[in-house]
């Protein structure tokens, strides 16, 4: 989208040029939401079990599809990056050190796309020596293998 300058002073934006769909409104929401709830949890064990519920409610509001992958992927997290603490992000579970995401599974039905999509942010330790490499997977029907590679990303990037 191209955001330009109205004769008034504020910002506007070409009338040919499409606005955020209600999908992408919604998540905007839904992440001002949890940050104006984080910042009234604080800090402490009471705010780590306070977000690791958050994550919970919303993997059990997903469909069943998606509910099991998001349920493996939280139970590969916890156990190989202990350090890394759930959190929302952008209404989806992510896990976080020191407050900042570092990895976050998107799931593909609640998305409307075609597969679900584990991520990582650039606070994730991964960088190649040849200076490619992924930062997002779909996940559609893993197998052991990739789920044992995930679990191998995640402890790297952790």
């Amino acid at each position: 989208m191209v955001v330009t300058r109205s004769s008034s002073g504020g910002m506007g934006k070409r009338p040919s040029e499409e606005t955020f769909s209600e999908q992408e409104r919604a998540a905007m929401k839904d992440r001002a939401a949890e940050l104006k709830t984080q910042g009234r949890r604080g800090r402490g064990a009471d705010k780590a079990a306070a977000d690791e519920a958050d994550v919970l409610a919303k993997i059990a509001q997903m469909p069943e599809s998606d509910r099991a992958l998001a349920e493996r992927v939280h139970a590969i997290v916890a156990t190989v990056a202990p350090e890394l603490a759930p959190k929302l992000y952008y209404s989806q579970p992510g896990y976080a050190r020191q407050g900042k995401v570092v990895c976050f599974f998107r799931s593909g039905q609640m998305d409307k796309e075609r597969y679900s999509t584990f991520g990582f942010s650039a606070q994730a330790n991964l960088d190649d020596a040849s200076g490619l490499w992924p930062t997002s997977y779909a996940l559609a029907e893993p197998t052991e293998d990739a789920w044992e590679r995930l679990a191998e990303l995640v402890e790297q990037a952790g």
